[in-house]
């Protein structure tokens, strides 16, 4: 018997038990409609998140207080309040640092904003320089739309001056012009300078929520403390990077009478290492939430199996009548197998279309709704993944059922009842 000729006559099993059919490949379809948006889902927070990273430039060095995480123990270590201004003074020295061509200290929390009746909650950002009154938008690519930035004699004299986002004018002003007018954080007046332009996140900061003023004006008037939460470093050139990361260790353990590199208070990310950790965690969560999945493509698989060994025996006649009239018991297995590949196959394909599509419509949703700069990523791998999955699925569960329909006899088949 030909190959098409076995195609044929398994097609038109199926098509005798049309709605059998659809009910058998169902939880094929699902296993694979989640396997591919899990899929998806994943490369598109990968893509996000190491877009966010990348906005702070590939120069960019971050110096962060407290061990650095090796798991949920370490956490706690984040908060260690190890970095001052003592640390700063000397990383601006270029004895310590040749390498290092520009410093910035950054301090962070949330505070709530009031601009006559009208209150919001923001993210403030305290940030500067003593000597670059463009320091802020070279890290962070970020620059006021209307304004200008604070300078360097502002961030000196802790200056009550401030430069807003473009969600905190919204909420605040409305559609009348912030320039110049006084809001208030902590009972103290703000004048603002400057109107950040819509940018949305940048390494994990929402710019468009957020309030930007002089570090030392933050740490003295708002959040009341004597540290850092981040000191930003940008190196002279990507090739003196890892020159730029010693000298910065180095420097903070000789500040801090550190002699064993295990006692560290501190820890120095380059985006590098941030992404590809990030990158590595991400992947590791899609794997378990796909292996979750594919629960669903066992079970469907045994109701495949199931369906099938019903099918046998509601045929035996048929069966019987096939090999009187010569079909071999591998041309009868090779039907009922490709009866399962079939079903199975097109499971796979309408879970491919269904996780496509759902996958678009939570992009649409993440981008357009939640604002979260979201793109629509599929991977071809996904598509190729789940069809050959669905296809695997459906020979090895449908070989049991394929083997109990050759091995019955001719004899015995045409006379079951």
């Amino acid at each position: 018997m030909t190959f098409e000729h076995t195609f044929k006559t398994a097609l038109t099993g199926l098509r005798a038990h049309k709605s059998r059919s659809i009910l058998t490949i169902l939880g094929i379809v699902i296993g694979i409609t989640a396997i591919i948006l899990i899929m998806a889902l994943g490369q598109g927070a990968q893509d996000l998140i190491l877009g966010q990273i990348q906005g702070l430039g590939s120069k960019t060095v971050a110096i962060l207080p407290g061990r650095q995480p090796k798991g949920p123990a370490d956490i706690a270590s984040l908060f260690l309040d190890s970095l001052k201004e003592k640390d700063l003074e000397s990383l601006q020295e270029k004895n310590n640092a040749p390498n290092i061509q520009d410093v910035m200290p950054i301090v962070f929390g949330p505070v709530r904003l009031a601009y006559q009746s009208e209150t919001h909650q923001a993210t403030l950002l305290g940030g500067g320089s003593f000597t670059d009154n463009d320091i802020i938008g070279k890290i962070f690519d970020v620059y006021p739309e209307r304004g200008r930035f604070f300078n360097s004699e502002e961030v000196k004299g802790k200056a009550s001056v401030a430069i807003i986002g473009d969600k905190v004018r919204r909420e605040l002003f409305g559609s009348s012009d912030p320039l110049n007018e006084k809001l208030k954080i902590n009972g103290k007046n703000f004048k603002v300078v400057g109107v950040l332009s819509s940018k949305g996140q940048v390494s994990f900061f929402n710019f468009d929520d957020m309030l930007l003023v002089p570090y030392t004006t933050a740490q003295e008037y708002i959040l009341g403390r004597k540290y850092f939460d981040r000191i930003l470093v940008v190196a002279s050139s990507e090739e003196t990077i890892a020159r730029v990361v010693e000298d910065i260790k180095i420097t903070l353990r000789a500040n801090h009478d550190i002699t064993d590199p295990e006692k560290d208070d501190f820890f120095v990310e380059t985006q590098t290492d941030i992404a590809q950790r990030l990158s590595t965690i991400i992947t590791a969560l899609t794997l378990l939430l796909i292996s979750i999945a594919a629960i669903s493509l066992l079970v469907g698989g045994i109701g495949i199996m199931n369906i099938m060994l019903v099918s046998v025996t509601e045929r035996t006649r048929e069966i019987g009548l096939r090999k009187a009239l010569g079909a071999t018991e591998s041309d009868i297995m090779r039907q009922f197998l490709l009866e399962a590949v079939i079903l199975t196959a097109i499971g796979g394909v309408v879970g491919i279309i269904l996780g496509a599509v759902f996958s678009f419509l939570v992009s649409l949703i993440l981008s357009r709704i939640i604002a979260l700069g979201w793109a629509f990523a599929f991977p071809v791998s996904a598509a190729i993944l789940g069809f050959g999955v669905s296809a695997f699925v459906g020979l090895v569960f449908g070989l049991y059922p394929a083997r109990q329909a050759s091995l019955k006899s001719p004899i015995e088949a045409l006379r079951y009842e």
